[in-house]
């Protein structure tokens, strides 16, 4: 049905668009103006037309999240999402389930998020709840970097190429959209009774130090052709001081792109009298000056919330602090672990104060809003039903100061927060919530609202309070059919995203012997085919293939 919105402020920062128009869109698509009348039409006058929204790095599908949602029963208070008995309810505040996940999300006006670390060992549980989550696009990145496969490849000193063909065959056998690794290395040396592990801190049973996992995961990922860069997970997540490392793992990929992710929680000097301070103007200067980097900020907001990582060597180090007072901590196989901690972050804190303000001084120091994503790590800084709230903080400088004045007067000695006077345009919220996502997914199709895109829109009421204004849009449309997400009776099902690289089919032969010789599961079970994903995993949704390319 072709439909005409009329009358918006349309922001398209993709195409250099910031004005009053009419959007057409028709069969999922957007379309340049036509000469016939449109079927249905929407007056949009003082409403605000974006792209739909894509969250880049969001936990909501795979083991920890599972683990997370059992061990905080508390959490589930009752949610009745509508009266349609088409609908089910859902529950959850941080780790919300799938159901509620999805239907938060479109409330947002978002229409895509992804897993931002799936074990490939646990990746069709992944797609299961990915597939269970309503209305939105999305897809997940394999985890790697501490799985038993990778090290001894590296420990052998195995050709590059060889590497690449790994990594190519756990995208395929995963069904995955990209590659990310957590603390590397460092998840597979805390099962040898390692408790911290630097940058250039050889493992104690490979001998493999987190540089050269980095390197040689990036470069696969490059001469993949993989459209995202390798998502890192720095070295000494939370701990202070580990500013260094993370100026040190900018640079130790020669140039090569990389996404660095929650870079607030890897932001952390040892200045001041609690040996703690904030990093944010170091990182961000490297960050305007190094192009190949890109981050997300991982902005933490008070609360409640859960900590789940696959970190399990930082997790173990936070487990004093779990509020409540309750913690799981996993060994999974020879790939990886995870680690769960519910956290409570307060503003009386001075740890947990700097860090709300080191977030905000990374969003407004680093130039460039195309290398930016706005994210809260969810849950872990905070859930992502937070998001409104935060865009008000970057773009009403005098709220801002509001909040800044409850902090802990400690951590505001040490902030430099009130001399930043930058605010946040529509445009540049628009840039770091869809355009830059989708540019640094390879989403061609997304993202923007140019002729020929998804109709995923997302429309506004314009309001001075941009936190009212983005926490209930008024029209959210979707690829699949046109409808407010609040009153679909029948959600649709979001595509699945992946990329699919080629390489060589030997590397199967090794993989087949290790996994005779080393896992639980069979090698020839292991992977995901089209026709399970696409039925099983997603009830029938569809399956978007994103090309690879030579950088």
């Amino acid at each position: 049905m072709l439909t005409r919105l009329k009358r918006g402020r349309v922001v398209d920062p993709a195409n250099g668009v910031d004005a009053v128009a009419d959007l057409w869109f028709e069969d999922g698509r957007i379309v340049s103006p036509p000469a016939g009348a449109a079927a249905c039409e929407i007056d949009c006058t003082g409403m605000v037309l974006m792209a739909g929204g894509i969250d880049l790095h969001t936990h909501i599908g795979g083991g920890k999240v599972n683990i997370a949602r059992t061990l905080l029963p508390e959490d589930h208070v009752p949610l009745h999402l509508a009266a349609d008995m088409a609908l089910r309810s859902a529950c959850g505040h941080a780790a919300m389930p799938t159901l509620a996940a999805g239907y938060r999300y479109a409330q947002m006006g978002y229409t895509a998020c992804f897993e931002p670390a799936m074990l490939p060992t646990n990746a069709r549980q992944a797609h299961l709840e990915m597939g269970d989550t309503p209305i939105v696009d999305h897809g997940a990145y394999a985890l790697l970097g501490s799985d038993d496969f990778l090290l001894r490849q590296l420990a052998a000193d195995a050709p590059q190429a060889k590497i690449n063909d790994y990594v190519a065959w756990t995208l395929a056998a995963t069904q995955a959209m990209g590659i990310k690794v957590v603390n590397p290395g460092g998840i597979s040396a805390f099962k040898f009774n390692c408790r911290a592990f630097d940058l250039d801190d050889a493992h104690p049973h490979y001998g493999v130090t987190p540089r050269r996992i980095l390197q040689a995961l990036a470069r696969a990922v490059a001469e993949l052709g993989v459209p995202h860069p390798l998502h890192v997970h720095a070295s000494n997540l939370g701990a202070a001081g580990n500013l260094a490392t993370t100026l040190a793992t900018m640079e130790a990929v020669e140039g090569l792109p990389l996404h660095l992710t929650h870079v607030q929680f890897h932001s952390y000097g040892t200045e001041g009298e609690f040996k703690f301070s904030s990093g944010a103007a170091q990182v961000a200067e490297a960050v305007n000056r190094l192009r190949h980097v890109s981050i997300d900020i991982g902005q933490i907001l008070f609360g409640q919330t859960v900590t789940c990582s696959g970190d399990s060597m930082a997790q173990h180090r936070n487990a004093d602090l779990a509020a409540p007072r309750k913690t799981v901590l996993m060994d999974i196989e020879c790939d990886a672990g995870c680690g769960v901690v519910p956290f409570r972050y307060r503003d009386q804190s001075y740890v947990n104060a700097l860090q709300w303000a080191i977030g905000l001084e990374l969003f407004l120091l680093v130039e460039d809003p195309w290398r930016i994503v706005l994210t809260t790590d969810h849950p872990n800084g905070a859930p992502f039903t937070s998001y409104p709230h935060l865009i008000r903080l970057l773009c009403d400088k005098g709220f801002r100061d509001e909040q800044f004045a409850r902090l802990h007067p400690a951590a505001q000695a040490m902030s430099i927060l009130p001399s930043l006077k930058r605010e946040y345009s529509l445009t540049e919220i628009a840039v770091v919530t869809r355009a830059a996502p989708a540019r640094l997914l390879g989403m061609a199709g997304r993202g923007h609202l140019g002729a020929g895109a998804a109709a995923d829109i997302a429309i506004y009421r314009e309001q001075a309070d941009r936190e009212a204004m983005f926490a209930a849009p008024a029209w959210v449309f979707r690829t699949e059919r046109s409808s407010c997400a609040r009153a679909a009776s029948r959600p649709p099902r979001g595509a699945t995203h992946v990329v699919r690289p080629e390489y060589d089919r030997a590397i199967e032969r090794d993989l087949a012997a290790h996994f005779d010789s080393h896992m639980t599961q069979s090698f020839a079970g292991f992977a995901i085919g089209e026709a399970e994903l696409c039925e099983a995993c997603n009830h029938g949704g569809r399956l978007h293939v994103h090309s690879c390319h030579t950088r």
